[in-house]
């Protein structure tokens, strides 16, 4: 019998598409959506962390666009 361990998934690629220019009233980057507290902790989140995130992006795109 193999002792196969679970591998754990992998990290979803940063969202960051390198325009970083925080939003003046919502705190989130207009290129990428995220605030500047996910941006700085990104690399250390766990992965199903980071997917909430990206499955939050274009709901708050939606919401930057109507101001």
């Amino acid at each position: 019998m193999s002792d196969r361990r679970a591998i754990p998934p992998h990290s979803p690629p940063s969202p960051c598409v390198n325009i970083c220019v925080m939003h003046k009233t919502r705190d989130l980057c207009v290129g990428c959506f995220r605030s500047l507290d996910e941006i700085a902790s990104w690399g250390s989140m766990a992965p199903a962390a980071q997917r909430e995130i990206i499955d939050q992006l274009p709901a708050r795109r939606q919401s930057l666009k109507r101001r």
